[in-house]
């Protein structure tokens, strides 16, 4: 089994920043991608980032500039700093991962979210 937690999340003043982490446990081989999603009320769920364990990134063009996500291979763990914050942020975020197991299973996981809102 392969479990994602999330935690940093928060309520946020426009401009502002928050850090939000992730942490990969269980039976884990290797990572490929991890990434940021976000939901927000009535809308889609949404990448916000994602990197490689090589370290290529992308990001949604509405966070560049103000996001920075990394990774850490050998603690399995992927951060999300997020500055300069907008209320358009608000949303419940999820980490996401890609993970081949000990068992050599490649599959696609997701963390429980953790809400984010920026509002004055």
């Amino acid at each position: 089994q392969v479990q994602l937690v999330e935690s940093g999340g928060g309520l946020a003043q426009p401009g502002g920043s928050l850090r939000l982490s992730c942490a990969a446990s269980g039976s884990i081989f290797s990572i490929n991608f991890m990434a940021w999603y976000r939901q927000a009320p009535g809308k889609q769920r949404e990448l916000v980032a994602a990197i490689t364990r090589g370290g290529s990134i992308n990001y949604a063009d509405s966070v560049k500039g103000r996001f920075t996500v990394s990774r850490d291979n050998a603690k399995n763990t992927v951060d999300l700093q997020m500055n300069s914050l907008k209320p358009e942020d608000t949303a419940v975020y999820y980490c996401n991962a890609g993970v081949l197991s000990t068992w050599g299973t490649l599959n696609d996981y997701w963390g429980q979210g953790t809400q984010v809102t920026v509002s004055s």
